[in-house]
């Protein structure tokens, strides 16, 4: 949340330097122009000069701060002055006869004007405050008059007081001014100060910075605590002098131990932001403390900041919602805004998003630009109230106005998506920019966006990484995470998986979600970081119960696979659910996996083709290629291979290895189309240039058998080579028969048996009737005929054909087992039906 200084920060525009305390301001009433914010200053605008300022922007504070002290009479308990006021009407009434009440009146005025100068001043000051007597500012105003006349020099100053406010009589600021400067060339230290009031505001003569500092100095010089605090106020921001901070810092600290409640506040803002001392925020809590308890409404609503953020005390959330509802009673506009905070937000209080809303309406109709923005995100979201999105992009406009630089974003998201207004990206685009210019973080993230994705300006990534890298620097969490991304994949700028990893870790100890998913894939896959399973596991289980949908997932991942945990598929498979239906697509595939091959459920294979087929049209490209393989199949569907060529087609012309793979076996044996072996050679070629281990494998086998190109067995050699040292069980098994046979290489039947026991490991059926065969005729080994058989056996159990055959002769002639020419029958049958 923005820090508000006081209400009158709401009638000025931050043109500039938004993160200075005192930036370039404009009036937005009359456009005048405050190179430094000045809060006395822009209030003394509103007060006197600004000809548009409404008259809930007016404040007499200045003028009352200013107010002289009437010798002593100020500094008195309230006790003292009700009894000092006491004397002086009784004084005045005690020779009064009762008569008509004409007589009484014609005798009063008689004994005012037979009282001592000093005295009618002091009657004047308790008649003005309502001190032993009711309050009487007419009567106030005539003593002091009286008192003026008589030479009084304080009643000649407390005379101007009452012309510059308008105190029992009409204002008349230049009649306030002349008085002011009689009483300070009498010598009074009040007028002195007043007059420098006078020129540093314009009062009822031309504004005069360097006067108004001169005259301040020389009122300070002589001990005046207000000159002393507005000397310090001239220094800060070089007012009719250079600026000097520490000065500033030095005077306010002097007008502060004096007992100065602005000085008390100031010094407060000087420890919290750093100014002309050394930040800090326990000595700014301890001031604003301080000037609370003395009354000063600024630093009431201050202390609730400090008390909701934890500055320089302990957190205390329901502190602050006291302190912010103190401020309000006080007339603290910004206070409104910041209760609605606290019932929008629940902070110090229960979430109340009815009466947050009617908080942001309150002060957004008394004009706090902040709550003008929030009511339109109110109203753009039903937060509080029914969802009106024109309403919202009004707010949004009324707020630019009056100067708000988020309401700039947010209506720039309007146009971008078409909120209460037409979908207009070019103008969503000029309006995060102009919003970013100003300093808006989240207008220069989404600036960023923009560039990246083309949105409303053309596609420029290195642009887009500059705005997300200059966002993250300023605190932006999701630009942290998303500046991790671009390191990842080389978006905008080179390619680092060390610096991707630290951003994910930053903005994971930020709770951002995405970045503890990502930062648990990284240490899964080591990326970045040394690989640490265990701890992946706990990032994507920590992701998951926030809601983090693909942490879901790859948590069911880690119970699938055994992942930093034991493999529990029935978990697994749970968590596949819940992720696919929140709408996880990759999920949802592996919930079809699930139930095609009876993972932590019953076997179904409907519902797995539901899945893939659901997967598919959300664009899974795996799903593609699996619904493919139903249809070719029969699995979950009718047998189609007309459509399952067209699924191969439609994925391969997308550039998908796996489904060019397919398209070329569609090719290859002629189905859903017409048999070409030179178009299945060409794309098992495509897909292995393109790292498909299958597709080596295959081109192999082209080049051993001559399909779809001159047969070249030296070259299918290297092919199994290669795909067999990349992990392919069926290379290995044909790598196996190359060196059984001398198929482009040296025939060596030791290395052959070692390839194809490697192949039965891992359960190839090929290479498990291979290897029978091998302890049939002794190639690689000695001769094993009980071996054989039980090879021969074990592979037609998984149907392999010549398995099938072997099996029924071993039976036939008693190899290996006993003689069965029943049994023998019935596998010949079997191996007959199969051909």
């Amino acid at each position: 949340m923005v820090r508000k200084k006081g209400p009158v920060w709401e009638h000025f525009q931050i043109i500039s330097n938004n993160d200075n305390p005192h930036p370039h301001v404009q009036c937005k009433h009359c456009s005048k122009d405050f190179q430094r914010a000045v809060p006395e200053r822009m209030q003394a605008h509103l007060n006197k000069k600004c000809p548009n300022a409404p008259d809930y922007a007016k404040s007499q504070s200045k003028q009352q701060n200013s107010t002289s002290k009437i010798d002593n009479i100020g500094n008195m308990s309230v006790e003292e002055q009700k009894s000092l006021g006491l004397l002086l009407v009784k004084a005045l009434t005690s020779s009064i006869k009762l008569s008509t009440k004409e007589e009484i009146k014609m005798q009063k005025d008689d004994n005012e004007q037979s009282l001592s100068p000093n005295d009618m001043r002091h009657l004047g000051y308790c008649y003005q405050r309502g001190i032993g007597t009711e309050k009487n500012e007419n009567k106030a105003f005539r003593l002091y008059k009286g008192a003026a006349e008589k030479g009084n020099i304080d009643a000649i100053n407390d005379l101007g007081h009452c012309y510059q406010c308008g105190i029992g009589t009409e204002k008349n600021k230049i009649g306030a001014f002349e008085l002011y400067r009689e009483a300070a060339e009498k010598g009074n230290i009040d007028a002195i100060n007043n007059l420098g009031d006078c020129y540093y505001y314009g009062t009822g003569t031309e504004e005069n910075e360097n006067k108004a500092f001169e005259l301040y100095n020389k009122a300070a010089a002589k001990g005046n605590i207000t000159a002393i605090y507005n000397l310090g106020y001239c220094y800060e921001d070089g007012i009719g002098t250079e600026k000097n901070e520490i000065r500033a810092f030095e005077l306010y600290k002097e007008a502060a131990e004096k007992g100065n409640v602005n000085a008390i506040y100031n010094l407060g803002d000087c420890y919290y932001y750093g100014t002309g001392t050394e930040k800090n925020e326990i000595r700014a809590f301890e001031l604003y403390k301080e000037a609370a308890e003395k009354g000063n409404i600024n630093a009431i609503c201050d202390l609730g900041y400090c008390y909701r953020n934890g500055i320089g005390t302990e957190k205390n959330e329901i502190r602050a919602f006291e302190l912010y509802k103190k401020a309000i009673e006080k007339g603290h506009i910004a206070a409104i805004y910041n209760l609605g905070y606290c019932y929008y937000y629940g902070t110090g209080t229960e979430k109340n998003e009815i009466r947050a809303f009617e908080l942001y309406k309150e002060a957004a109709e008394k004009g706090n630009i902040n709550a003008i923005c929030d009511l339109g995100y109110c109203y753009r979201n039903g937060i509080g109230t029914e969802k009106n999105e024109i309403r919202a992009f009004e707010l949004y406009k009324k707020a630019i106005e009056k100067g708000h630089i988020a309401a700039i974003y947010n209506l720039g998201y309007c146009y971008e998506n078409g909120i209460g207004t037409e979908k207009n990206e070019i103008r969503a685009f000029e309006l995060y920019k102009e919003a970013a210019e100003k300093g808006d973080i989240d207008a220069i993230y989404d600036l960023g966006y923009c560039y990246h994705n083309g949105i409303g300006t053309e596609k420029n990534e290195i642009r887009a990484f500059e705005l997300c890298k200059e966002a993250a620097e300023k605190g932006h969490i999701v630009a942290i995470h998303n500046l991790g991304d671009c390191y990842y994949y080389g978006t905008g700028t080179e390619k680092n998986e060390i610096r991707a990893f630290e951003l994910y870790k930053e903005a994971a100890e930020k709770e951002n979600i995405n970045a503890i998913c990502d930062l648990g894939y990284c240490y899964h896959n080591g990326i970045g970081t040394e690989k640490n399973e265990i701890r992946a596991f706990e990032l994507y289980k920590e992701a998951a119960e926030k809601g983090h949908t693909n942490a879901i997932k790859k948590l069911g991942d880690c119970y699938y696979y055994g992942t930093g945990t034991e493999i529990n598929e029935i978990r697994a498979f749970e968590l596949y659910k819940e992720a696919a239906e929140k709408g996880d697509i990759d999920a949802i595939y592996d919930l079809g996996d699930c139930y095609y091959y009876g993972t932590g459920t019953e076997k179904n294979e409907i519902r797995a083709f539901e899945l893939y087929k659901e997967a598919a049209e959300k664009g899974n490209i795996n799903a593609i290629c699996d619904l493919g393989y139903c249809y070719n199949n029969g699995i979950g569907t009718e047998k189609n291979e007309i459509r399952a060529f067209e699924l191969y087609k439609e994925e391969a012309e997308k550039g998908h290895t796996n489904a060019i793979k397919k398209l070329g076996d569609c090719y290859y044996y002629g189905t859903g189309t017409e048999k070409n072996e030179i178009r299945a050679f060409e794309l098992y070629k495509e897909a292995a240039e393109k790292g498909s281990i299958t597709a080596i494998n295959n081109l192999g086998d082209c080049y051993e058998k001559g399909i779809g190109i001159e047969k070249n067995e030296i070259r299918a050699f290297v092919l199994y080579k290669e795909a067999a040292e990349k992990g392919s069980i069926t290379a290995i098994n044909n790598l196996g028969k190359c060196y059984q046979n001398g198929i482009g290489t040296e025939k060596n039947e030791d290395i052959a048996f070692d390839l194809y026991e490697e192949a039965v490991e891992e359960g190839h059926i090929d290479a498990i009737n291979n290897l029978g065969e091998c302890y049939y005729y002794g190639i690689g080994t000695e001769k094993d005929e009980i071996k054989a058989f039980e090879l021969y056996q074990e592979a037609a159990e998984e149907g392999h054909i010549n398995s099938i055959f072997c099996l029924g002769y071993c039976y036939q002639y008693g190899l290996g087992t006993d003689k069965n020419e029943t049994k023998a029958f019935e596998l010949y049958k079997k191996y007959e039906s199969r051909l």
